[in-house]
């Protein structure tokens, strides 16, 4: 190892005193070991005389740490190290002691926010009449980033912001202009009657008052300011000045001292470098004036670091002076003739590429590699990434193998239980009655509602909460009533009245949160009031932990800061709420892995480890589009000497090159996000450009991936007890299998033998969803009661308004079904159409005086090899002329088609008629089977048709066939090895839909994988 020349004196010389740590080096450590070989050799309290300012409170951690391990061991006392503050963090300053008294205290996020809403909410004429409380929140978070951004640079804006409408701008901005004036002139007012102050202004002002005491006095102890860029101007004027102090010096990051003279003088806003650049052009410094850190290094790797940094930068070069990049290789070769090897394949050693598919997996792929680090012992690694979705599946994985990363991604607090539990009661208060938000508040792992209940609980579920929505509360103890009435013994009875007493436990929580909103709205703090109660009765310990100590303090801030809200709808209050969760987010506790980081873009500034992964390299993740400026047009904050949005790109470009330049490093793409095609970073696509234009690829890791793809792949060969499941079938015993079955029964048993086993013989019935809509059976249900009716009173009162009174019933059958008001608006329109069309079929059916039979039950025994068999049908509708009966069967929805008939698939019509044949209906006398009719019924265009599939001249023999049929079968399913196989006619797979029980039988496992060809 060699230390260069003056180590000892970096605090010596004449100021100003810049310097500069290569990209490629570890910031914090050379930063540590230089100020404790220079402030601390023989004293070990002299470092703790020094002041050293930071960018982040994790960068301070940082130094903290590094400063312990150069010490290696020895006992020293650390140097005083405070941040300047990442706005963009959110992170405030440090307060430099007694200039912070003579400052307003800054108001706080929320409070802001809200005082902001109400301003816009106030004067929201001028702008948006029908604004409402949500879109005057979001408002204000758009002004409150033009006065942040404002107060960053130190613009004052104008009182009248007409005044920046002086050319020829679109409509809109004028209107911009109106809801600008909040910000501009009300703002400040309100401020001042608070005695508040901005945060960013707060912070712009303590950073001048700061470098002005500091210039009119210089601190005689050592100040240094190291890692900032100066991105803001009261930042660079307090790094000139510490730079200035006797005893003062700055360490830049990475600044490229390579770069042409002639790329330099173009260098943007959107280049790493352009926040340095305008950083020493407000210092008035040369960038031949800035000196090394002066850190040991060994020569090969100070040579790795120069070709690395060499190459990541020449490939962010400004976009104007990329037209030379054969040039600039050409040089870097001849530069490196002499050594012997290619600077371009040495700047790219250590550098990896890996493409994936998509978002899952890079997270896979990024896992993987992280879990391989850490097998070598004091190996560290880290993740860098701003896709916090990203680093949350990357933490997911790592925590498959009991590993957990310090992530400051954390999780949204909406996702943690004390999060979802309070979203939830506020989401109810709001619904009213909403069967499943009120099974997912009693089933919450911290709710105790039900603890010692769950008997009644699932009672309460199946009974009360399944099935169509009840109408509201009242409709509910009215359906558990009727359960009750309808009860099988006294523990039927006892488990119906727990339940009971359980919905109104429930009814009665929730009820605080829904008195506050008794008028209709309420104000923040009654309705904030109301949820604590609520909440306290579903779950009282709520509140412990971490995240549950988050949601108590975000409520106890939205009831100090939400006073001037207007009053909010139960709906608005939940939306609000909601909001608020999803945008603070929880960081893990506990044990962490001490080698392990996962961090984002700006918190990563200044770290290093052994291994980086830099992910989310697609655009629009990184870098993230500048956003739109609602307010102000470009030519606008030029006039009013703010930043064009690319300066943020620039500041990202900066982090990007100095993580990429770390020794090892390795670059993560995916080809799609969200399902769509991505794009590739732009800094990424130049690094592959130049690569290219060198002819020298960047390394690929192909292992990572194909690791990452056989954790989530299926065994090959697999072992026997993990081969796809085959078609599944049962052989119960002949004793077991039904020997009864109506004729819709036998329709599944042609088509689906193993539904019928699950329903028939296992007795296995589907659950209802909780609040189900109403579907096809629902319908077709309500449908066949008021063709009923109509039929049974046309028979009586021929002359009474059968349309009228066919409406009415299947109107009311419809909301007993539990269809919604919504939904019946439309199907009202449909039944009386249907009414008029009904009853014209009536009429029209029934004037030849034939005997009319509906919903009549009949049944026929079929004897086979000596054993009964029983048929049973219900038939929707039989009309009896003579000798001859037509069979009418009502359909909703599609019928089976006369080739479905034929070929035994539907046999529904023709086995109806093979029991009329037989006589098997009570008060008819056997007959020959005539016309066998769908009548379809929609009451849409055509509100109604008769298909006939099977007319009279072949009804007997269709008959005929599906009782030999259905013989033939009988045989088969008496033979004990007869299986009963899953969809032994899978072409109707796709008609029927997902079966009740298909689950039962992984159709997806051996019929749609493919895996059993001969389904």
């Amino acid at each position: 190892m060699t230390s260069a020349p003056g180590s000892a004196g970096v605090f010596g010389g004449p100021t100003p005193r810049w310097f500069s740590i290569d990209a490629h080096r570890p910031f914090l450590a050379d930063l540590a070991r230089v100020l404790l070989d220079t402030l601390a050799r023989g004293d070990p309290t002299g470092l703790s005389e020094a002041v050293v300012l930071v960018p982040t409170r994790r960068g301070a951690r940082a130094l903290g740490e590094a400063f312990v391990d150069a010490a290696g061991g020895q006992a020293v006392l650390l140097p005083q190290i405070l941040a300047l503050g990442d706005l963009d963090e959110g992170e405030p300053p440090f307060e430099p002691g007694d200039l912070a008294l003579d400052l307003p205290p800054g108001i706080s996020p929320l409070r802001r926010r809200f005082e902001l809403a109400r301003l816009i909410l106030d004067h929201a004429q001028d702008f948006a009449p029908a604004l409402a409380a949500q879109g005057a929140l979001h408002l204000a978070d758009a002004l409150a980033d033009l006065l942040d951004s404002a107060a960053i640079e130190e613009v004052v804006l104008p009182d009248d912001p007409q005044a920046l409408l002086d050319g020829e701008f679109a409509e809109h901005w004028k209107v911009s202009a109106a809801a600008l004036r909040v910000a501009t002139a009300l703002w400040p007012r309100r401020l001042s009657a608070l005695g508040l102050m901005d945060v960013a202004a707060r912070r712009t002002a303590l950073l001048r008052a700061l470098a002005a005491q500091w210039r009119s006095a210089p601190p005689v102890r050592p100040l240094v300011a190291a890692g900032s860029t100066g991105s803001a101007p009261a930042t660079a004027r307090l790094l000139r000045t510490i730079a200035e102090a006797p005893r003062g010096l700055v360490v830049l990051p990475g600044l490229d001292r390579d770069l042409a003279d002639s790329a330099w003088a173009e260098v943007a806003d959107d280049h790493p470098q352009g926040a340095l650049r305008r950083l020493l052009g407000f210092a008035r410094i040369e960038r031949a004036d800035v000196r090394p850190w002066p850190a040991a290094e060994n020569a090969l790797e100070a040579a790795r670091g120069r070709a690395r940094r060499r190459i990541i930068n020449e490939a962010l070069r400004p976009a104007e002076a990329t037209k030379d990049w054969r040039i600039q290789i050409d040089a870097l070769r001849a530069e490196a003739a002499s050594s012997g090897g290619d600077p371009v394949a040495d700047g790219l050693a250590g550098l990896t590429l890996v493409e994936a598919r998509g978002e899952e997996e890079a997270g896979a792929i990024i896992a993987v590699a992280l879990r391989e680090a850490l097998e070598t012992p004091g190996r560290s690694a880290a993740l860098i990434t701003p896709d916090q979705g990203l680093a949350r599946r990357v933490s997911a994985r790592l925590a498959y193998w009991g590993v957990e990363a310090d992530s400051s991604a954390g999780r949204p607090l909406a996702e943690t239980p004390p999060g979802v539990l309070i979203a939830l009661v506020a989401r109810a208060a709001a619904e009213g009655f909403d069967p499943p938000l009120l099974l997912a508040l009693l089933k919450h792992p911290l709710a105790t509602l039900a603890a010692g209940r769950e008997g009644a609980l699932r009672v309460l579920e199946r009974r009360g909460l399944r099935g169509a929505r009840p109408r509201g509360w009242p409709g509910l103890h009215v359906r558990l009533q009727e359960a009750r009435a309808r009860a099988e013994g006294e523990a039927d009875q006892a488990a119906l009245d727990s339940a009971a007493d359980l919905a109104h436990a429930l009814e009665a929580a929730l009820e605080p949160a829904r008195a506050a909103f008794a008028p209709g709205a309420a104000a923040p703090r009654p309705a904030v009031e109301g949820l604590v109660h609520a909440v306290e009765v579903f779950a009282p310990k709520a509140w412990s932990g971490q995240a549950g100590e988050a949601v108590a303090g975000l409520l106890a801030n939205l009831l100090a800061d939400a006073e001037v809200l207007p009053p909010l709808r139960p709906a608005a209050f939940a939306d609000l709420l909601d909001e608020l969760l999803a945008g603070q987010v929880v960081r893990p506790g506990g044990a962490q892995h001490p080698r392990l980081q996962i961090l984002g873009a700006i918190e990563a500034r200044l770290v290093r480890a052994d291994l980086l992964v830099l992910a989310g390299l697609e655009e629009g993740i990184w870098p993230r589009l500048p956003p739109a400026d609602p307010f102000l047009s470009r030519p606008m904050r030029k006039t009013l000497g703010l930043p064009p949005p690319e300066r943020r790109i620039g500041l990202s470009a900066h982090d990007f090159a100095q993580a990429a330049s770390a020794p090892e490093a390795m670059l993560v793409t995916t080809e799609r996000r969200g399902g769509q095609p991505a794009v590739r970073s732009r800094w990424l696509w130049r690094l592959e450009t130049l690569a290219r234009g060198a002819r020298v690829p960047i390394p690929r890791r192909t292992a990572l991936t194909d690791w990452a793809r056989a954790l989530d792949a299926a065994i090959d060969p697999a072992p026997a007890g993990l081969l796809t499941a085959p078609r599944p079938a049962p052989k119960p015993p002949v004793e077991a299998r039904p020997d009864q079955l109506a004729v819709t029964r036998i329709e599944t048993w042609v088509r689906d033998p193993y539904a019928l086993y699950a329903r028939e013989i296992l007795k296995l019935r589907p659950l209802d969803p909780p609040d189900m809509t109403m579907d096809a059976r629902a319908r077709g249900t309500a449908v066949h009661r008021a063709f009923q009716l109509l039929a049974e009173r046309h028979a009586s009162t021929p002359h009474e308004d059968t349309a009228a009174l066919f409406e009415t019933e299947l109107v009311q059958a419809l909301e007993a079904a539990g269809v919604s008001e919504t939904a019946m608006a439309r199907e009202r329109a449909l039944a009386r159409r249907l009414g008029i069309w009904a009853a014209s079929f009536e009429a029209e059916r029934g004037r030849d005086g034939r005997r009319v039979l509906v919903e009549q039950e009949g049944r026929l025994d079929v004897h086979v090899r000596g054993l009964p068999f029983t048929l049973t049908a219900k038939a929707d509708r039989v009309e009896v002329a003579g000798d001859l009966a037509h069979v009418l069967d009502f359909k909703t929805g599609g019928a089976p088609t006369r080739k479905q008939i034929e070929q035994g698939f539907s046999p529904q019509l023709t086995l109806t008629a093979a029991i009329l044949m037989g006589g098997g209906f009570a008060g008819v006398a056997p007959v020959e089977p005539a016309d066998l009719i769908y009548v379809r019924v929609t009451g849409r265009r055509i509100p109604g048709e008769l298909l006939t599939p099977v007319p009279a001249a072949v009804a007997r023999e269709e008959a005929e066939r599906a009782l030999a049929g259905l013989a033939a079968r009988i045989a088969r399913f008496r033979d004990p090895d007869q299986p009963y196989r899953s969809w032994t006619a899978p072409q109707f797979i796709s008609d029927r839909g997902i079966g009740d029980y298909d689950h039962l039988a992984r159709v997806f496992e051996w019929y749609v994988t493919g895996a059993e060809e001969d389904a």
